[in-house]
């Protein structure tokens, strides 16, 4: 006789991408791990092979060796947003909702830097233990680029911000800037030397590879519902189910899809574009140095960020434009309107080779909450959330990864201590009026940035 089911989360809708995982199609390709085929039981199960759920994967070994421990992952790993965001893997207080980063208070950002730089540390010895090219994490730092008289004063403040934080930062002038991009664009910039520099789908892609001494990673397999079955979970995909006591879902957005914090995320994408591998002459009428990355001194601007043969070859990323789309589904008129876009800032930034076509645009889906916290917490029994990154999934990503696998573990730490100690996602506003809203705020954003 079988067993009835107690409780199933239905997965409303399963991950779409929107133009090319750039980052991971630059690079040599990597032979992709079969889907799963059968029924398999677990002691873990991990729902997505991002930062958050390779992160908690990673922390599952070492808590628990010898554990039978499940990576699912809907798509191919780095397809998603590993293969989509820019690899700034930032130390530093990063409020994208604020004029200059800077975050609400000195004590709470010592406590975010602490827990960032933790976050870069795990990352550090996940390359150095599994061999990952080293060129992939870069402890380069940044740059906050100023382009107008605004830009240097969001600068300036955040400077002194830093300062009161007791953290080093050095002022660029606009020859500084040109020498380091090639462009005159510039006026100013702020360098801060705890940024790591990722080529984040190399990156990823190294990690999965080194976790497959101890974990079983199926790609190309989304999870369509999980059960509750007695005492454990049974998790189905498209052929095959898993059962297991404990679940960690690392789906960022996606955990909305499965009926949890509905009405409560912000999903927003951003978009960006990146240059054929440039040949010599086009280097040498660019300048500059070979590799860096330039966040905007006003968040809604524009980063950009140039990277060598290392990385997959010689080009520019340019990232700008936003949007909110409740339904996690970006247009091609979408993406092709935010790649004119594109190309203007990058002919701004580089009238030298102005007109240069893009290679490869995309769309990269960012989870934000209302009042910027993550959702690392225990969500239902025995299911464990690392989700909701609000725009920082690289460090933030990697910090809700490490604490979800140690709150099914049993084990506390700083981390699991401090998002323990944060609230809800506030309640958003009722549709249309939270969509139409946000989208005028995000245009109005950008145009306030202007030549940011």
């Amino acid at each position: 006789m079988a067993v009835k089911e107690v409780k199933t989360y239905q997965a409303k809708r399963l991950p779409e991408h929107r133009g090319a995982a750039a980052w991971r199609d630059i690079l040599p390709p990597r032979k992709i791990t079969p889907a799963l085929d059968k029924d398999i039981l677990a002691d873990f199960v991990v729902i997505g092979g991002g930062f958050a759920g390779l992160s908690a994967a990673r922390r599952l070994t070492q808590l628990n060796p010898g554990s039978r421990i499940v990576v699912l992952e809907a798509g191919a790993i780095a397809e998603g947003a590993a293969g989509r965001n820019s690899g700034f893997m930032i130390d530093l207080p990063h409020d994208l909702a604020s004029e200059s980063y800077a975050g609400q208070a000195e004590n709470s950002d010592l406590r975010t830097i602490h827990l960032n730089r933790k976050a870069i540390d795990f990352a550090r010895e996940a390359v150095e233990e599994y061999k990952i090219n080293p060129a992939y994490f870069d402890l380069a730092g940044k740059v906050n680029g100023a382009a107008s008289d605004a830009g240097n004063k969001h600068n300036q403040d955040y400077a002194k911000h830093l300062g009161r934080l007791d953290e080093p930062s050095e002022m660029l002038d606009a020859q500084a800037m040109t020498e380091l991009t090639g462009s005159r664009h510039y006026l100013s910039g702020l360098y801060t030397p705890g940024t790591a520099m990722l080529q984040p789908a190399g990156y990823i892609q190294g990690v999965a590879d080194g976790l497959q001494r101890s974990v079983q990673i199926f790609e190309n397999t989304p999870v369509t519902r999980f059960s509750k079955v007695s005492s454990d979970w049974l998790l189905t995909t498209p052929t095959g189910t898993v059962t297991s006591p404990r679940i960690i879902v690392a789906n960022n957005g996606h955990l909305e899809s499965f009926g949890f914090s509905r009405g409560r995320l912000m999903h927003v994408f951003l978009y960006a574009s990146m240059t054929p591998d440039l040949d010599a002459n086009t280097l040498k009428a660019v300048g500059g140095q070979p590799k860096w990355g330039i966040t905007p001194a006003d968040p809604m601007g524009t980063t950009m960020r140039r990277i060598d043969t290392p990385l997959g070859g010689n080009r520019i990323v340019t990232r700008t434009c936003a949007s909110f789309l409740p339904e996690m589904k970006v247009s091609q008129g979408e993406l092709d309107r935010t790649l004119k876009v594109q190309q203007k800032k990058f002919d701004d930034r580089f009238p030298q080779i102005a007109g240069l076509k893009m290679e490869y645009s995309w769309a990269g889906h960012l989870c934000l909450s209302k009042n910027n916290v993550s959702i690392m917490r225990e969500i239902e029994d025995n299911v464990f959330s690392a989700c909701c990154q609000n725009g920082l999934g690289t460090a933030r990503g990697t910090m809700t990864g490490i604490g979800a696998a140690e709150l099914a573990s049993g084990y506390s730490s700083e981390i699991t201590k401090e998002f323990k100690n944060e609230d809800a996602p506030e309640k958003l506003p009722p549709r249309p009026i939270s969509t139409i809203g946000a989208n005028v705020y995000l245009r109005w954003k950008e145009w306030r940035a202007g030549r940011e």
